[in-house]
């Protein structure tokens, strides 16, 4: 497994990969990797020939007072994790490999709709900065299947948005949120959680599930069900950002005739934030 930290190193290195008649697969990636990146990286092994991983802490989608600074590097843990399950190839660029020219002035992609609300409307400009590096990365390594979790659904959806829209000639994929034993998500940001909120943590899911119960045994008093849900979250210790309704086909607002539905959350466990979601049909 090779680590390259160059753009040319980059498409030099797929080219070869290609010239032998391989498929592309890419797991894009701001490092510190979990279980749930290997489970994006294994998947992207089923269905391509050859997974280039990219490693990069977008500072375009950080915004001010945000975990920049601080959310975690480390490089040689992860090398290690991607070299144990197969990854061929891991592109660690620096801030100025990708924007050489800073990021003021720089080309931005924006996704439209799918990217208002939820994580879009309380960290704004994020889904720009994903999009626009996302998009840089797509065109970097032009992969053939790229893959995704779900747990950042809002991203997930974004993200397929800007691909169709924008007719990037690969596949988006999508990956179930992998999640610890007692039900929460993997997150890279779990461990800024204490002892005592991590025993508190798993709560957010077991919310979604207890919405996702009362929908479907027939209750419609959404925003009823919203305010009582994010009260429980509230008593549990939380400071909820968003909690929310919609469809899960296109993130419209949930109505009586929607029969998938994802309801999604974020919310503060002390200075962390946590996002999850849970999918399901009404009936």
């Amino acid at each position: 497994m090779n680590t390259l930290h160059t753009i040319a190193q980059v498409r030099a290195a797929v080219s070869r990969a290609r010239q032998e008649g391989k498929r592309i697969g890419m797991v894009p990636t701001m490092g510190n990797l979990h279980a749930g990146h290997i489970a994006l990286v294994e998947k992207a092994l089923q269905r391509t020939d050859y997974v280039v991983v990219s490693i990069f802490v977008n500072p375009m989608q950080f915004g001010p007072g945000e975990d920049l600074d601080s959310y975690p590097r480390t490089l040689a843990e992860d090398q290690k994790k991607l070299l144990d399950v197969g990854a061929h190839l891991v592109f660690a660029p620096t801030a100025s490999e990708m924007y050489p020219e800073g990021m003021e002035g720089h080309t931005r992609v924006s996704v439209p709709v799918v990217s208002e609300g939820l994580c879009g409307g309380s960290r704004p400009g994020h889904f720009e900065g994903v999009a626009t590096v996302v998009s840089k990365l797509l065109n970097i390594v032009g992969p053939d299947v790229a893959v995704f979790g779900q747990k950042d659904y809002q991203q997930l959806a974004v993200i397929r948005k800007m691909a169709h829209d924008l007719c990037l000639p690969v596949q988006i994929m999508g990956h179930p949120t992998i999640r610890a034993e007692d039900g929460l998500a993997l997150s890279s940001r779990n461990g800024y959680l204490s002892a005592e909120q991590r025993a508190i943590a798993p709560i957010l899911q077991r919310t979604l599930q207890q919405i996702a119960a009362e929908v479907q045994g027939g209750r419609n008093d959404y925003a009823q069900i919203i305010t009582e849900a994010s009260q429980r979250l509230s008593d549990a210790g939380m400071r909820p950002d968003y909690l929310d309704l919609r469809n899960a086909e296109n993130l419209a607002p949930v109505s009586d005739d929607t029969a998938e539905l994802v309801v999604l959350a974020a919310a503060y466990l002390g200075t962390t934030r946590l996002i999850d979601n849970l999918e399901f049909s009404r009936s």
